[in-house]
């Protein structure tokens, strides 16, 4: 445990209060080693974002439980409140209720407030124990200086030639995911006045992962064409940085870390004609010149993938990395031929296996805090995603489509993906993840991702999907939109239904767009030749052009367009079904829902390989049973692919912002 976490546990001695109201205007407590620490001694943090949501969960699952001296019930509640003034809350609250006040200001007290709050949550406990090193008041300036520093080991005025900006950027962006504008735009200012670095998109390349991978990423292309070999990854334009500034791959500080990032899929092969023997032996990592060498790399990922599995303390952004780099990993497996492709069988079920374990282990300590965590960057989960979409509209975004694919994982992520590099159309991506709800149906999660709930708080309609386009409306309504200006569509796949759509979202009043395309969920409840078949599938139906054209009518009626799915998928094998007649209230093909404790308990016993995963934002008596790893509720021995479990597949999906290359 940091200082950091102690410092903040220290305000919530245990046995003082059963209600605990924190006003926390800076989410200090939305942090997910103090939420970890909090819940291992008895606390429960909800959010209060909904009055009447709120008092549902205090009165259902606090209150009645200690007037009912129930043991298993949790100690203490924190009502977490987003603001510093706590005055408005209900009477009964105030009266019952601890009140601890949290800021950054008080807690980095030599430290500007105003860059403080700009900063992810995430440096906080690293800069707590760093602030020892400052003797005096910072200022605006000398904070930033100072979480350079001390945070991202970087300081501007150690920078002076294109080697080390280089090798500044590969550093930063292969830890994470670039530095916040308040940071970037110093940076950029000090960088500036260096005459070798003039002319570049500094404030860009240091706050933008997407935009630095795809500058290296055309740069690489000139410098596989200057060893003599010809070979282009069409489809992005050429960045903002300068054409006649290459990229100095060969300098030991830049090139260290390009073996990695091509193996982890931050960066791309170029497929090239002829020998890569004129290559530089490090350098050929980089190049496709036949489809051993693509085997290859195919075999090194794997070997990369075992030997980082997050740990069970892993933060739930090294869970999003890894899933991240496995769908690569995963895509690049499925274009090799079969022969190839089945060489890999057994060392990809061994790695799916360890992972998907690891993964288990992980939500069961630690799925119930992701609901609270703060959209930085991304949303954290899909309920999260039309708040990040509200954000980005106060932000300037004025019209917003979320583009949602039903059942797309990751890895069917990078099949689209490549498909519109082929297209040709100038588009950029910038790429995240995030988690589904569990369990992954899409009657729980897409509901979940289009009303902005949790599940619990949309009980009445869990299992059907009809609910979804008033849902998705009145979240906008609630955002001080009119239902004129928000659109719903849903059954998208076909190019002949682009002109209907177009003509729905032209008004000039319409504001947003939900979007669902349920192509790929087709595909896969009727796969028969397991995800790998799934991904040539999908690369056909890109290849109608149906996905391309979507996204550029998007773009030109000036929408800004998110990508993302309500869950993934996975391959599994039929293990029987559970002949209980009417007993399940949901049978999913890897999931059952039980309204009886005792009837799943009994269930469980007679099948040994199910797991129970329950977590918090459920309804009330909403119990599902998963069944176990790489099995499913089907015709014994039958392979499928399939959803509704806690696997790394299923749960984790992409979030992907689409733009024009610029």
């Amino acid at each position: 445990m940091t200082a950091f976490v102690d410092r903040v546990l220290s305000a919530f001695p245990a046995d003082v209060a059963r209600l605990w109201i924190a006003a926390d205007p800076d989410d200090v407590l939305l942090d997910e080693a103090i939420l970890a620490s909090l819940r291992d001694r008895g606390f429960v943090l909800v959010p209060f974002e909904d009055s009447i949501a709120f008092r549902l969960v205090y009165e259902d699952d606090f209150r009645r439980r200690w007037e009912a001296g129930d043991g298993g019930a949790p100690k203490s509640l924190i009502l977490h409140l987003r603001s510093d003034d706590a005055s408005n809350l209900p009477a009964d609250y105030l009266a019952e209720g601890r009140l601890v006040a949290l800021s950054l200001a008080e807690l980095f007290p030599r430290m500007s407030y105003a860059v403080l709050r700009q900063l992810d949550p995430s440096v906080l406990a690293a800069l707590y124990d760093a602030q020892i090193h400052a003797s005096q008041d910072l200022g605006e300036a000398g904070t930033k200086e100072f979480v350079l520093l001390h945070i991202h080991r970087l300081s501007p005025h150690l920078i002076s030639h294109v080697e080390e900006l280089w090798s500044a950027l590969f550093k930063l962006h292969y830890r994470g995911d670039g530095l916040p504008s308040v940071l970037a735009d110093h940076i950029a200012a000090v960088l500036a006045q260096k005459p070798a670095l003039a002319g570049f998109p500094l404030a860009k390349l240091f706050a933008s992962r997407a935009v630095m991978l795809q500058t290296v990423q055309r740069a690489w292309e000139r410098y596989v064409n200057s060893h003599g070999l010809s070979g282009r990854r069409i489809g992005e334009e050429e960045p903002v940085l300068h054409k006649e500034r290459d990229i100095p791959f060969d300098h030991p500080e830049v090139r260290v870390f390009i073996d990695s990032m091509f193996l982890d899929g931050a960066l791309h092969p170029i497929e090239v004609e002829g020998s890569a023997a004129a290559m530089p032996e490090w350098a050929r990592v980089g190049v496709i010149p036949n489809p051993m060498a693509l085997r290859n790399l195919v075999a090194q990922g794997i070997k990369s993938l075992k030997d980082s599995i997050p740990a069970d303390a892993a933060t739930h952004k090294e869970w999003i990395e890894w899933a991240r780099r496995f769908g690569e990993v995963s895509s690049r497996h499925h274009v090799l031929d079969a022969s190839r492709a089945e060489s890999f069988r057994v060392d990809f079920a061994e790695l799916r296996a360890a992972a998907d374990v690891a993964l288990f282990e992980w939500c069961n300590q630690h799925f119930g805090d992701l609901a609270s965590l703060p959209a930085v960057k991304v949303p954290v989960m899909v309920h999260r995603v039309p708040a990040f979409l509200a954000m980005r509209r106060s932000g300037g975004e004025s019209k917003v489509a979320l583009v949602v694919f039903d059942g797309l994982a990751i890895d069917q992520w990078v099949t689209v993906r490549e498909s519109l590099v082929k297209s040709a159309l100038p588009l950029s991506f910038d790429e995240a993840a995030c988690f589904a709800w569990l369990p992954t149906l899409t009657s729980v999660s897409r509901q979940a991702l289009f009303s902005g709930l949790r599940p619990r708080e949309f009980a009445g309609t869990i299992e059907s999907t009809a609910a979804e386009p008033q849902l998705w409306v009145r979240f906008w309504q609630d955002q001080g939109l009119k239902a004129a200006e928000v659109v719903y569509r849903k059954g998208l796949r076909r190019n002949d239904q682009l002109d209907e759509l177009e003509a729905a979202l032209s008004g000039p009043a319409v504001k947003v767009a939900g979007l669902v395309v349920d192509t790929v969920d087709e595909i896969i409840h009727g796969a028969v030749l397991g995800k790998r078949g799934v991904a040539g599938q999908v690369a056909e139906w890109c290849s109608s052009g149906f996905v391309a054209r979507l996204f550029d009518r998007l773009l030109g009626m000036g929408f800004h367009v998110y990508l993302t799915a309500d869950h993934g998928n996975v391959d599994a094998v039929g293990a029987g079904r559970p002949a209980q007649g009417v007993a399940a209230e949901m049978r999913g093909e890897r999931v059952r829902t039980y309204r009886s404790e005792t009837i799943r308990a009994d269930t469980a016993l007679a099948w040994p390989e199910t797991k129970v995963l329950d977590v918090p934002g459920l309804p009330a008596g909403f119990l599902p049973l998963y069944a176990g790893h790489g099995i499913a509720f089907g015709t014994p021995g039958d392979p499928l692919v399939v959803h509704g479990g806690p696997s790394v597949e299923e749960l984790i999906v992409p979030f992907v912002k689409v733009s024009r290359t610029s």
